[in-house]
């Protein structure tokens, strides 16, 4: 092959490879726009899926919503009714019921305790015999001292005829005289020793406590027992001067023993101090019990409820119904299966109960269980 003939098989074999790699780059370029063009329309119509969906699930949650709502459970509850009655504020106070006559018997002479006669709890009666003390050396006085005043006695006797006679002096009369009141004063004071050697009662009452033992020895002043009369007990309460200011001896009063809440009684005003207690500012009211109940105790702490204020026919509903804010209080009223709230305004409170100023109507049904969650025209069942 001539020179010029490969120079030109050269050039066709360039021109050929131009070609080639040409049309490789053409055809690699529409592969590339063709997978681009696909993944778009891929991409649009994933969007356009997920568009549909979400509009799907938000129509049926606003579709459960809607059913929920018609469908509300109701909440249960409990109801009374609004009554009419009496209502009454007090002034009160506590204090501890005491038997007013209470004593401590002391001994008043010396000697060993022979006989013991009572026991605590045993009720005695004035003058009954509590204990007796060894007695010998004090009948032994006494057998001396009346010897003495039998002897004196005749002997004044004998001087009365004597003196008549003129046979003694006026003034010898008078010496025996005097020695016959001596003997017999002497024979009183030695009665009088035996009789302490005896502890009777000082009045009618219960014996509450002993101090003593059989056989013990005693001494002028030991105590010997506590008596005491539990007819009457009374409470001695102390009140600020402006709430004493209306009230009046004879008032009735409520009295609670604190270990029995239930177990209630009536007492009344006694006595009402006439003058203030400076340090304290307050006024001493006595109150007596009137026939308390037997199983009440002197020394029993109780609580005492004087009548202030009565109401005789309020508006009542139970305390626990009412619902305090800082200067108000509602209550939820059951209305056709609804809890209708309203406010109220609260006058008197007694007990469980509080009397309802305005608000509410005699025979309302007021929530009385159940309302802390509720809202104003919420579903409920009565219990």
């Amino acid at each position: 092959m001539t020179e010029k003939a490969k120079k030109r098989f050269r050039i066709i074999s360039l021109i050929a490879a131009i070609v080639i790699v040409t049309g490789a780059v053409i055809w690699v370029s529409a592969q590339t726009t063709g997978d681009a063009a696909k993944s778009d329309a891929a991409e649009q119509s994933s969007n356009e899926t997920a568009e549909s969906k979400g509009t799907d699930a938000e129509s049926s949650e606003k579709a459960k919503t809607e059913e929920a709502e018609d469908k509300e459970i109701p909440v249960p509850v409990e109801v009374a009714e609004v009554t009419t009655g009496a209502i009454s504020s007090y002034i009160s106070a506590t204090a501890n019921l005491v038997a007013e006559n209470q004593v401590r018997v002391l001994a008043e002479a010396e000697g060993r305790i022979e006989r013991l006669q009572v026991e605590e709890g045993d009720r005695v009666s004035r003058g009954e015999v509590l204990a007796v003390l060894v007695q010998d050396e004090a009948k032994i006085a006494k057998a001396k001292v009346e010897l003495k005043a039998s002897n004196t006695g005749a002997a004044l006797a004998r001087a009365k005829e004597s003196f008549a006679q003129g046979l003694i002096s006026s003034e010898a009369f008078d010496k025996l005289k005097m020695d016959d009141e001596i003997a017999r004063q002497e024979v009183a004071e030695a009665e009088w020793r035996l009789a302490k050697t005896v502890i009777r009662a000082p009045f009618t009452g219960r014996i509450t406590e002993r101090f003593i033992t059989l056989g013990q020895h005693l001494r002028p002043g030991d105590e010997l027992f506590t008596i005491a009369d539990y007819d009457p007990l009374v409470a001695r309460i102390y009140l600020p001067e402006r709430d004493v200011l209306e009230l009046e001896e004879g008032r009735e009063v409520r009295i609670t023993p604190a270990a029995e809440t239930e177990l209630s009684f009536i007492g009344r005003i006694r006595q009402i101090a006439p003058v203030v207690d400076t340090a304290t500012g307050t006024v001493k009211v006595t109150v007596e019990a009137v026939q308390p109940p037997s199983g009440v105790r002197p020394g029993a702490f109780v609580s005492i409820d004087i009548v202030r204020e009565r109401h005789a026919a309020a508006l009542l509903l139970p305390r626990e119904s009412v619902i305090r804010e800082l200067r108000t209080a509602h209550v939820f009223v059951s209305e056709n299966d609804l809890a209708v709230k309203k406010a109220v305004e609260l006058g008197l409170e007694e007990g469980d109960v509080v009397e309802v100023l305005s608000g509410l109507a005699d025979g309302d049904k007021v929530v009385i269980a159940g309302q802390g969650g509720l809202d104003d025209g919420q579903k409920i069942k009565v219990l």
